[in-house]
């Protein structure tokens, strides 16, 4: 059986054969820790990374609570930078992750906030 991380890039990999991201739609990608959670919309063509938030980050360490709650505001800051920037909508790289929990967090609430995908 393959080791947790090598299972992990395995998929990750899959979904990136298939998940592009351009300068018009880019690529929402997503770093889970065991304690922070990072978000960042890339645009692969360019080889650029447009926006990036993290947990860690000090405009983020004001906010207290469960991880999940802080990966919610984590999807909010990465959507309004995204608005900022003039993109409307990306393609979802959850980075080997399952959709729930955390990742699914930051999903909804960078749904919430206005970006689409």
């Amino acid at each position: 059986m393959l080791k947790k991380q090598q299972r992990r890039s395995n998929i990750r990999y899959r979904i990136r054969k298939t998940v592009k991201g351009t300068a018009e739609r880019p690529r929402l990608s997503v770093f889970r820790s065991n304690k922070q959670i990072y978000a960042q919309l890339i645009d692969d063509v360019q080889g650029v990374t447009l926006a990036a938030v993290s947990s860690a980050a000090k405009e983020m360490t004001a906010t207290k609570g469960p991880k999940v709650d802080l990966a919610r505001e984590v999807g909010k800051k990465i959507a309004e930078k995204a608005v900022q920037s003039g993109i409307k909508t990306c393609v979802f790289d959850r980075g080997g992750y399952l959709y729930h929990g955390r990742v699914k967090a930051l999903a909804e609430g960078a749904r919430e906030a206005g970006l689409q995908f």
